[in-house]
């Protein structure tokens, strides 16, 4: 793992020169870049309450920065569109609604059949491990699974990228390892339109799993004080010596370091 310092081309997903202040004028950002390339899975991390959900929210076009632009596939992206997916870590699901039809909500607005949106929710679901569970009803559903739903109607949008914000926070470690999974999978399947994921997370183990390249911010404003590579080969063990060596470096990055006496 170490630093990376040139220019990434060939982006699915670039911010330049992101600038953004609150209507208060308390500034977040400061000039941030950041690139996702094909087929890599990004992660941002930083310090509690520097924004970086609100950086994910200008990455999806939800949010205007005050200065600098956003692209998708080379072109600005100004409004939300669903070539970009945002699964936020609140689960969302409709509860008078069973899975398949939480997942087919997000395609009511493409030209398709019923019997198309209800092929291919059936088709998401089996894709995040829900193959037989498609009547269910979320109120008949654990975390893990209503969370699973909540992913599958962002992957029946053909999103050329996922922006996720602490999707594993609320659920216990052996169901969201399998998600985490699933999720890395289908990314290089090449079986969906799906091309890069952006992932906000606090949990550094789980970063390290699952990333290609990692930004660090700084304290408020942010900017990007860091960007990593990690070259460990997958599947990549927490248990093992270079993983924790690659995660004692991450923890010194956000880590202030102590003053002498």
């Amino acid at each position: 793992m170490g630093i990376k310092d040139e220019n990434v081309t060939n982006s699915i997903l670039e911010a330049e020169g992101i600038y953004f202040s609150y209507d208060n004028g308390y500034d977040v950002f400061e000039n941030i870049n950041i690139e996702a390339e094909p087929g890599k899975f990004i992660a941002i991390i930083g310090p509690s309450g520097i924004g970086k959900s609100t950086l994910l929210r200008i990455l999806g076009g939800f949010l205007k920065p005050d200065k600098g632009i956003v692209r998708l596939m080379g072109k600005p992206l100004y409004e939300p569109t669903p070539e970009v997916a945002l699964i936020h870590q609140s689960i969302v699901t409709f509860p008078w609604m069973d899975a398949k039809e939480n997942v087919m909500l997000s395609m009511k607005t493409k030209n398709m059949t019923k019997d198309e949106m209800e092929e291919k929710a059936t088709v998401s679901l089996s894709r995040v491990g829900l193959d037989g569970f498609e009547d269910l009803y979320p109120k008949e559903m654990s975390g893990g699974m209503r969370q699973r739903v909540a992913i599958a109607r962002a992957f029946a949008a053909d999103p050329y990228v996922f922006l996720m914000d602490e999707p594993f926070a609320h659920l216990d470690e052996l169901t969201a390892e399998g998600l985490r999974q699933d999720i890395y999978n289908i990314l290089f399947s090449g079986e969906t339109p799906l091309k890069s994921v952006i992932m906000v997370s606090h949990n550094l183990t789980e970063v390290l799993e699952l990333a290609d390249e990692i930004y660090i911010l700084n304290n408020i404003p942010a900017t990007v004080i860091s960007k990593v590579q990690v070259t460990m080969q997958r599947p990549r063990s927490p248990r093992s010596d270079e993983f924790n060596a690659n995660l004692d470096m991450l923890y010194s990055y956000l880590t202030p370091p102590r003053k002498k006496k």
